[in-house]
């Protein structure tokens, strides 16, 4: 018999480091690559629904 996971819930707290490397570094507009960061959460969304499709 499938599991079905109706809900899931994820916590996280983000701690900046200590030391900047250039990938964590900012960009010119001051933000931390927010651009790269919601391309690889959508890469990761679109992975999980055509996962789920597949079923």
């Amino acid at each position: 018999m499938p599991v079905e996971i109706r809900e899931l819930n994820i916590k996280m707290s983000v701690v900046p480091r200590q030391e900047e490397s250039a990938e964590s570094a900012p960009n010119e507009s001051g933000q931390p690559l927010k651009e790269e960061i919601i391309a690889e959460c959508v890469e990761q969304v679109m992975e999980i629904l055509k996962m789920k499709n597949e079923r």
